[in-house]
């Protein structure tokens, strides 16, 4: 249950969030509101790092693969497509849109086994709601 409210918290800090920065980049520009956002995560996370955690920043170049630390390179990515698809399709199409390609790649990456995620099988169930959710998306379209 825990997981299942995380989540939700996260999905909704997420549409705040594109909006906040959609909202920025109107006086800013993108890739200044990009710095701040990155910035100002990062400067949360050396906060919460000094009071949690403390853990030697050294194990980081022990990850391997080393293509697993793109991560943040690929999170200054996210936040420029979600500022650029909210400001052409509004919060709410945008949202649907990342969402519904997310779950389709997240599935994919399950399918097949990437990035060391364990393999698992076909669910047609999994399937038939992808394809519903895509109707939604056409209908919230309309």
């Amino acid at each position: 249950m825990v997981g299942w409210i995380i989540a939700l918290l996260a999905g909704a800090l997420m549409s705040v969030q594109g909006v906040f920065n959609t909202k920025v980049t109107d006086t800013t520009g993108i890739w200044v509101a990009n710095i701040f956002v990155q910035g100002t995560a990062l400067l949360v996370c050396v906060i919460a790092w000094l009071v949690t955690d403390r853990s030697s920043l050294s194990t980081l170049w022990k990850v391997e693969p080393k293509y697993m630390l793109l991560g943040g390179a690929i999170g200054a990515v996210i936040t420029f497509t979600v500022i650029k698809s909210m400001d052409a399709l509004g919060p709410a199409k945008a949202v649907m849109l990342i969402v519904i390609s997310q779950l389709l790649i997240a599935y994919v990456i399950e399918l097949m086994g990437i990035f060391g995620v364990e393999k698992q099988a076909l669910e047609w169930r999994k399937v038939v709601g992808m394809i519903i959710a895509v109707i939604g998306v056409i209908i919230f379209k309309i």
